[in-house]
Order: C-alpha cells, then structure tokens, then sequence
C-alpha cells in the first residue's frame, strides 16, 4: 500500500469520525482534495482510488494538470484568489470558483462562461472574522451580493467558502448561522447548498458547524514545495 493509499484512508476516517461525533451523514460532507504545487501523477494516483474533486489555487499550474488529465472525470475547483485578467481562464477550465467576492468578477465569469458548457459553481468567499491579511467580502454584503449575482446567466451560485484565522473554530459557527440566514431570505433554496470550510487541522470543528465540503491537502498529498512557484 503506498502512502497515498494510507493518507487517503486515513482523511476518509478522519471525516467519518467528525460526522458520527456531529451526528451527520457522512454523505452530507464532500472532500475536496487541494493539489496545488502537487504534480498531475498524484493527482490521477488518487482518482484511481476514487477521489473525483480537486482544488487548485494557481491558475496555469491549474491550466496544465487539466490538460494533461483530460481523459478523466475530475471535477475542477478554483480555490483561490479571483484576479479579473484571470476571469476568462477560469470561465473556461474549471467546474467551480470558489473565491469570489466582488460583482464584477461574478459579472465577468457570467459573460466568459460558454453558453455550451454546464453553469459555472460559484462559492461567494467571505471573511468572516475581519482578517487584514484575507481577501474575501464582508458578512454585511453577502445579501446583496447574493441577490445580485442570482440575475446573472451561466453562473450557479452554491454557497459560502471561509478561511477563519488559525484556532478561530467560533467563526465556523457564524458562517452556519450566515448561511442559513442567507438561504432562509436570499438564495435559492435548491442551489444554495454549499458551505466550503474546514482544512487539515480544523476539518472536526468545520463538520461539527455544519460544512458541506472540507479542502485537505497537506495530510493528502504531503507538504508542498513552493520553491518553484512564481506565479501568483
């Protein structure tokens, strides 16, 4: 058994265990497996033992793995900035965006995703706990950013992607009640079903709160190596 098997094995109990402590249905839970800086080989290594969703931070390094991994059913997330020269790309190569905190850009994403491709996943980022250093919209504008971004053609608009400062697990819990509230007045009730939070070393907190989709990479994959790494 290699050591992808292990770490994999290892992450699906992980999970298990988090929603029988939460008393929630292990089905309710997504893993999205985080491949960023991690070579296309690992990624095609882990399909095969049926993993389907991966998440990526970096645009062409995205671009390539996707490319060379065509021939399998993998469904692509972006997970991380949106910058607006980027947009077109992103349109174009990936299932889900996660990262969106502005109209413009769900406006660009709208314009720019083919009338022949399946609507693009949109996950509104917010930055639930003020954090200087995060991008991310604000609580307060989640509301009018949802009804504004429901308008737009091409574009499924799911849920709520956060990334709380490290240790921060109350912020969990108020992106729930955010969500809901959001549902409850807001979005559209079949569509809005996505709560992305949680990571490697909160993901009990996150499912416990009530995510949906957990991102892990480094107990998957390993650490990353960024030595190469110029893009942004």
């Amino acid at each position: 058994m290699t050591d992808l098997n292990i770490s994999y094995a290892m992450v699906q109990q992980q999970i298990d265990k988090a929603c029988k402590d939460s008393q929630r249905l292990r089905q309710d839970v997504q893993l999205l497996a985080v491949s960023k800086t991690h070579p296309a080989a690992q990624i095609e290594a882990l399909y095969q033992l049926g993993q389907r969703q991966f998440g990526e931070n970096y645009v062409q390094e995205a671009v390539d793995k996707i490319n060379q991994l065509q021939d399998l059913d993998i469904e692509w997330h972006f997970i991380g900035h949106v910058q607006r020269n980027k947009t077109k790309i992103l349109a174009q190569y990936f299932d889900w965006v996660h990262g969106v905190d502005r109209l413009i850009i769900a406006e660009r994403l709208s314009q720019q995703r083919s009338q022949d491709q399946a609507p693009l996943n949109i996950c509104l980022q917010v930055n639930i706990d003020a954090q200087d250093s995060k991008d991310g919209c604000q609580p307060d504008e989640v509301a009018n950013l949802v009804e504004a971004i429901s308008r737009l053609p091409h574009l499924r608009l799911r849920g709520l992607m956060i990334i709380p400062a490290p240790g921060n697990h109350q912020a969990f819990v108020e992106a729930k009640h955010l969500f809901q509230e959001v549902k409850a007045q807001h979005a559209s009730p079949e569509d809005w079903d996505t709560l992305s939070m949680g990571m490697s070393g909160d993901l009990e907190y996150a499912v416990a709160a009530g995510s949906t989709m957990v991102r892990i990479g480094t107990a998957l994959f390993g650490q990353r190596d960024y030595t190469s790494k110029t893009e942004v």
